[in-house]
């Protein structure tokens, strides 16, 4: 039922950290996904420097996905679009060919806030790797949900459960958030052909073990239900796979020449900034320094 165990990894980003679970050695996606960060939880207090914020930085070949339990985000992006993002809503922007954005915590500047949210990157297929740019913003109907013998979901994006959200995707995929009590039982959406779960909060039991917050469960063809042992809010997640992709930075690709090509247009300017928050941009970091020889 349970093909490999991923512990997050804890990463400092200068203002607070994140979980770093996907990409991982052993398994660079599930399904078309292909980043996954666990934000928080942590408290922003009032007035906290603009250093906090992420800068206008580059995507291309991709679909990003900003999902909150809590606190507040500022989108901006280079085709005119801002827009709050707030618990239990999807921001989901497209950078096919290529987009720049923003995320600015201007309500945690103002008054203080308790950020705790996941953001996720979908891997678009070869075919829409260079399509237009594109965002939108989804809340209530959008997002079917459910509440039923102590478990309140809520399909973000895809189709699962006989349900489908609102969500324009490029390729077959599910994304779901449960809310659980203690002893409740959840399932393992069917119909496609890589899944995974990820505890957010609590604890569960899954295949006589037990798995708490920060552990992403990538799961076989079999898996079906897990229970609660606390409450717990876990996180579902596949479709299928799209092919091999590299990445570096904030870029996604099916080929490793297209890359090279978007690292040059971000060091030559030549992928247009916000309007609106246009002074500033994160530079390209220096590539990685190779690894040492092993010693003889």
């Amino acid at each position: 039922m349970i093909d490999l165990v991923i512990e997050q990894r804890r990463k400092n980003l200068g203002g607070f950290e994140v979980g770093r679970v996907l990409p991982f050695a052993k398994r660079r996606m599930v399904g078309p996904f292909v980043f996954f960060d666990h934000m928080g939880p942590v408290n922003l207090a009032p007035g906290i420097p603009r250093t906090v914020d992420v800068r206008p930085h580059p995507h291309i070949g991709l679909s990003t996905v900003t999902y909150l339990f809590s606190g507040e985000i500022m989108h901006r992006d280079s085709i005119g679009s801002e827009e709050s993002i707030r618990p239990g809503e999807v921001n989901w922007m497209t950078a096919g060919r290529g987009i720049t954005h923003s995320e600015r915590f201007e309500k945690a500047r103002a008054q203080g806030d308790h950020l705790h949210g996941i953001q996720a990157w979908v891997a678009l297929p070869n075919e829409h790797e260079e399509t237009a740019p594109g965002f939108s913003h989804h809340e209530g109907a959008d997002l079917p949900g459910w509440d039923e013998s102590g478990v309140r979901g809520r399909l973000i994006a895809g189709t699962a459960y006989g349900l489908t959200a609102g969500v324009k995707t490029h390729s077959p995929l599910f994304y779901a958030h449960l809310d659980m009590d203690a002893g409740a039982k959840g399932e393992i959406p069917r119909g496609h052909s890589e899944r995974a779960l990820y505890v957010a909060t609590g604890e569960i039991e899954m295949a006589n073990q037990s798995f708490t917050a920060g552990q992403m469960l990538v799961l076989t063809q079999d898996a079906a239900t897990f229970t609660a042992r606390t409450s717990a809010t876990v996180m579902l997640l596949g479709g299928e796979p799209v092919g091999e992709r590299f990445l570096y930075w904030n870029f996604v690709s099916s080929s490793k020449v297209r890359l090279e090509q978007a690292k040059a247009d971000w060091i030559a300017g030549r992928m247009k900034l916000p309007d609106t928050d246009n002074k500033e941009f994160i530079p390209l970091p220096p590539e990685p320094a190779p690894s040492p020889p092993p010693i003889a």
